[in-house]
């Protein structure tokens, strides 16, 4: 009588069956999942374009390619930050005489650093403001071979002062670290210090009328946009430091710095920004704007509950 065979598998062919069912699963239920999490558009996740970078406190805005995060925390809140120093050389005035800062940025082996990246058309931004947030200055120092930033600087009356560096470093294998860093400068005299003016919306400067739309909200990147005129007309904007507009906010109290740059192209004649204030308070507002080759500032006060 032959050998009936049994249709049934043994056990060990039988575990050795669901052992691979249970792998195929697993990485079918694996790639299934992944495609579903994996976001959609690639050219979503925040590439930083090549020749920009952001320092501490620059929130929000558009360069046409990548995707900006927005800022969170304020910058220019201390002299030192990721291994950096911004160390003065020089910083004695006397009110309302011309004078110089001289000033390094030092590594974390206290060397002065030399290579720096150049953005929006300098490699060194320098913000000078009295801590009454009066005395704006915007300016650019020049740097020498051994590291050493100088720049003629008056500072109009006696109290302390703070000084922004607002820079990128190069380090050696040509990574980027975009950083704010401040400090105080002392001017002899007496300080009275000028409370704030009142919150509003439009200002005039040199001629010029400059009002803005929009509301800064806590957390939240929201557009602020200004229009310039001059006799009821628009006033032509000029490219200044590759831009059509900057524009400084600076936090009244702590004096927590951010520095926005605008959309690359005007939105019918005005310049727009996107803002994100890192907490509630009362902020000041500097706008950097270029017509007919001179730069002039129009200065705001704004309340973020």
């Amino acid at each position: 009588m032959p050998e009936q065979v049994s249709a049934a598998p043994d056990r060990g062919t039988l575990r050795l069956a669901l052992s691979v069912g249970g792998l195929v699963l697993a990485v079918l239920l694996g790639f299934g999942l992944g495609r579903m999490n994996a976001g959609g558009d690639p050219a979503a996740v925040g590439l930083e374009t090549a020749d920009h970078t952001h320092p501490p406190g620059t929130a929000q805005h558009d360069h046409g390619t990548g995707t900006d995060q927005p800022a969170e925390t304020a910058g220019g809140l201390s002299v030192s930050q990721a291994g950096y120093t911004l160390a003065p050389l020089a910083a004695a005035f006397t009110p309302g005489k011309a004078g110089e800062f001289r000033f390094q940025i030092h590594d974390a082996r206290r060397r002065p650093v030399t290579r720096f990246a150049v953005v929006h058309d300098k490699p060194m931004h320098l913000i000078v403001v009295r801590r009454d947030l009066t005395g704006y200055q915007h300016l650019h120092p020049t740097m020498a071979p051994d590291g050493t930033w100088s720049v003629p600087l008056t500072l109009s009356q006696g109290g302390t002062w703070r000084a922004y560096a607002d820079f990128t470093v190069v380090a050696d294998d040509g990574s980027q670290t975009a950083l704010t860093l401040g400090v105080d400068l002392t001017v002899p005299g007496r300080y009275d210090p000028r409370p704030l003016p009142a919150a509003t919306t439009s200002t005039a400067v040199d001629g010029f009328t400059v009002a803005y739309e929009g509301t800064p909200q806590v957390g939240a990147t929201v557009p602020l946009t200004f229009r310039i005129t001059t006799g009821g007309t628009t006033a032509t904007l000029e490219r200044y430091l590759g831009a059509y507009g900057h524009l400084v906010a600076l936090r009244e109290g702590d004096l927590g710095y951010l520095h926005v740059h605008p959309e690359p192209q005007l939105v019918d004649g005005a310049v727009r920004f996107w803002l994100t204030t890192p907490g509630p308070g009362r902020y000041r507002l500097y706008l950097d704007f270029q017509v007919a080759g001179k730069v002039r500032t129009a200065e705001f006060t704004v309340t973020v509950p």
